[in-house]
């Protein structure tokens, strides 16, 4: 079958051969003619190799080259190898009259190694050409006839047939062509004088010399011989041999002698002074050789390398120095003998551009190719590689060895291994070669995002606008790639009607948490909810964390004051005797804030008194007195503007109008409604009234105490535990604070007050990790201690319901102080 496409001439089919050895991988010869067109077909190489075609794709079939210049391939599809681009002999194989590529085939599962041999046939696509366009040679007039001079040799790449078959010359009446057949040199010519030249007929003989080829059809070269008839030197130098045979090293210093050639001229004066040269048109002797021209000594211009050239072979003409110079020739025969001066050359070509790190034990990496240029015990190698990792060198056959992985990878460990092959030849001295191969490991999805608390806590200030960053949310995946892109989402875990997703958004590249709405302390004091972190794996992974959000509370709401001094724009009156003494009780205002903390700690200041400093008010408590007793120089009507502020930041206030009236008759109205029966009936009543309230209310939280101490007692003691420490800080003004985790208690009781009037607020209280700050007397912060002991835990709490009842208890006696208003009016006090 024809494999081969034609140019010139018809590449024939040389041989197909394939040699199968027991236990070594087999060897497959095939042949292609230069300059064939790419895609031209080869040969079958999997049929030769007794591959289906259906497993070539699986087996992943190449072609390794190594470092040369690639010019085939196999198509997976067909199994067919075939040309890949232009294909030059001359230029492959230019100093070889056979010209051969070889190729390494190789499969895996199991994975073998295929040797093939590609033969590229010569075509005649090359014409002969000389040295030089023309050659002046000068013969002597007195030259016999048979005298022969030689000519430039024509050269012509290509080989075989196609290279230089004869050599033709112009007609002419002087001259005939002898051509020598030279079994390793092919045809060369001497031009042979047929009768005497007459210089002073013609001084000058122009020819033309054609070198022909054998090719089909033939190609042909031509040079211009100029003859130039001097006047008679009869003798010619001659040589004390034809050839000569020398013996050099490698990489010898460039001026090393040789050889010495030797040549003797019995003519006389200039007529047998001797001038020794290289015969023109020697290719690459002139790049490594140099002769003395009066001594005949070979020395050496460049560098020698055995496993380039092997040899060489030397062409010497000797001339004399006469006008009508005569020459001979000879031939020198130099070796190049061998030394150790290649280290192995290591060639790795890689299977796998990055390794996963799931991949099983016994996959090969890498195929890594070892030569060594010198020959016999200098080209012998041993080859080895670098510990510390988990590959291991398994030798195939002969030159060839595989990378193949021995251990389990783990990325997250590491990512890459850095092996260094070392190949030590077994010369004297030994020299050796390294090559480095970086085998990267790819990522799998092994390894979930990893929040870094499960738990993680967030504040946000009431009335923030809808928008506000909470929280950036961070996760660590040891993953790379798409595997440790995360994802975040929120997860609807809430119990309310209203999803997690009507309050907060995440987004979901940075995992920063913004409120969708505002929020009100006074309505929702903390919100939980989770959020969960997804990678892009394949399957993706995920984990949640749980995040909570405290409101804090912001002064957002004035104090209000409560009844009877609430109605806002009136002006209340309360009337005081005149006889009344200092600290006379004249009113007490009461208020409250709906903020928490020191946002809802009031204090009470009378603004603006326009009258002698007649009354004075407890910052803490509200309650109105007189400083002093009255004079007659004093106001009978004292208008006072009572503002009460909370201690916020910016402080917000409420003021109420009072005006006090000073009455003489007062005294006398409280003598006479004293010995009233019916008054004192009333006034009994009244009381009654508040009694009951009183019982009715300490009634119920006296049953609620029980069931708590019940509760309590059942449960054990780290059932505290979950609430936080409680925290008790004393105020400068005579109030106490009672803080557990969940809530906040603000206690007022007045220092200066009769009646021992108490407030008890509720607040916010911070998260557990924080400690409450107070304010001492030197308005200055300082951190209060938590109550360490269980016992102590216990007694808060039981003072925490007895503050509950106590401002029960109070709440009632306000609302029933408007009740009796009227009364105390009439009754006095």
């Amino acid at each position: 079958m024809d494999l081969f496409t034609k140019r010139g001439h018809s590449g024939i089919l040389f041989f197909v051969c394939l040699c199968l050895y027991k236990g070594l991988s087999a060897q497959i010869f095939y042949s292609v003619s230069e300059e064939v067109s790419p895609g031209t077909f080869v040969g079958n190489l999997a049929k030769d190799l007794n591959l289906k075609i259906s497993e070539l794709d699986a087996r992943m079939l190449q072609i390794v080259k190594g470092k040369a210049k690639r010019h085939f391939d196999v198509d997976l599809n067909t199994g067919a190898l075939f040309v890949t681009e232009r294909i030059d002999r001359e230029q492959l194989c230019s100093s070889s009259d056979s010209c051969t590529e070889s190729l390494e085939a190789i499969v895996n599962n199991p994975l073998k190694m295929f040797s093939v041999l590609v033969k590229i046939v010569d075509i005649n696509d090359n014409a002969p050409s000389f040295p030089g366009k023309s050659q002046i040679i000068k013969i002597a007039e007195s030259a016999l006839a048979g005298a022969k001079f030689s000519v430039l040799s024509a050269e012509d790449p290509d080989v075989g047939s196609n290279s230089i078959e004869s050599y033709k010359l112009s007609p002419n009446p002087y001259f005939n062509l002898d051509v020598h057949h030279e079994a390793d040199r092919g045809p060369s010519a001497e031009l042979v004088l047929q009768k005497p030249l007459d210089r002073e007929k013609q001084s000058v003989v122009n020819l033309i010399l054609t070198a022909v080829d054998g090719g089909k059809p033939p190609k042909s070269g031509t040079t211009e011989i100029i003859i130039n008839v001097l006047d008679a030197n009869d003798n010619a130098p001659v040589f004390s041999k034809s050839v000569y045979k020398a013996q050099v090293n490698e990489n010898v210093p460039v001026g090393t002698a040789v050889f010495t050639v030797t040549a003797t001229d019995i003519d006389e004066d200039v007529n047998g002074a001797i001038v020794y040269s290289f015969k023109q048109g020697q290719k690459g002797i002139g790049d490594k050789f140099a002769i003395n021209q009066s001594t005949g000594e070979i020395i050496t211009t460049g560098t020698l390398d055995h496993e380039e050239t092997s040899s060489y072979e030397i062409r010497v003409e000797a001339k004399d120095r006469s006008q009508t110079p005569l020459g001979s020739h000879c031939k020198v025969l130099v070796e190049v003998l061998d030394l150790n001066d290649n280290p192995p050359d290591i060639e790795i070509s890689t299977l796998l551009d990055k390794v996963r790190e799931d991949t099983t034990k016994g996959t090969a990496i890498a195929l890594i190719t070892v030569q060594d240029r010198d020959g016999g015990k200098n080209g012998q190698f041993k080859c080895a590689i670098s510990g510390g990792s988990p590959f291991v060198l398994e030798s195939s056959q002969g030159k060839y060895f595989s990378l193949i992985l021995n251990e389990a990878l783990d990325r997250e460990t590491r990512s890459e291994y850095n092996i260094t092959i070392t190949a030590t030849d077994e010369g004297a001295p030994p020299l050796s070669s390294t090559a480095a191969i970086t085998v990267r490991i790819s990522d799998v999805n092994d390894n979930a995002p990893r929040f870094p608390e499960p738990v993680m806590n967030a504040y946000l200030k009431e009335n923030s606008p809808a928008g506000s960053s909470i929280l950036t949310l961070s996760v660590n995946d040891f993953d790379a790639g798409e595997n440790a892109r995360v994802t975040f989402s929120l997860l609807d875990t809430s119990t309310s009607s209203a999803p997690t997703s009507a309050f907060f958004s995440v987004n979901p590249a940075t995992g920063e948490i913004h409120s969708v709405q505002s929020f009100n302390h006074e309505e929702v004091k903390n919100i939980n909810f989770q959020v969960q972190a997804t990678d892009s794996g394949i399957p993706p992974l995920s984990s949640n964390v749980t995040v909570n959000v405290f409101i804090l509370d912001e002064n957002d709401n004035s104090p209000v004051v409560l009844p009877p001094y609430s109605e806002h724009g009136s002006v209340n009156t309360e009337n005081i005797p005149y006889s009344a003494e200092a600290g006379y009780f004249v009113a007490k205002i009461r208020a409250v804030d709906g903020d928490s903390g020191y946002n809802a700690l009031l204090s009470y200041h009378i603004s603006e008194p326009k009258s002698t400093n007649l009354f004075r008010i407890g910052s803490s408590t509200g309650e109105v007195r007189t400083k002093r007793r009255m004079s007659d120089n004093d106001l009978r009507s004292h208008p006072l503007v009572i503002v009460v502020c909370d201690h916020g930041e910016p402080p917000l206030s409420a003021t109420v109008s009072i005006d006090v009236v000073v009455s003489e008759m007062i005294d006398d109205a409280e003598t006479t409604f004293r010995q009233v029966p019916v008054q004192e009936k009333n006034f009994s009543d009244l009381n009654l009234y508040l009694l009951i309230a009183i019982i009715a209310v300490s009634s119920i939280f006296l049953f609620s105490l029980i069931i708590f101490i019940v509760v309590k007692c059942h449960g054990t003691d780290g059932g505290f535990n979950k609430y936080g420490p409680p925290v008790v800080t004393t105020h400068p003004d005579g109030t106490w604070s009672y803080t557990k985790s969940t809530e906040q208690y603000d206690v007022c009781f007045s220092s200066d007050t009769l009646k021992s009037d108490g407030v008890v607020f509720p607040a916010s209280f911070p998260p557990a990790d924080m400690d409450l700050i107070s304010i001492n007397g030197g308005d200055t912060f300082q951190q209060t201690q938590t109550l360490p002991s269980t016992t102590k835990v216990r007694a808060m709490y039981l003072f925490e319901l007895h503050s509950r009842v106590h401002a029960a208890v109070v709440g009632a006696a306000a609302v029933l102080s408007v009740v009796l208003k009227p009364s105390r009016r009439e009754a006095g006090d």
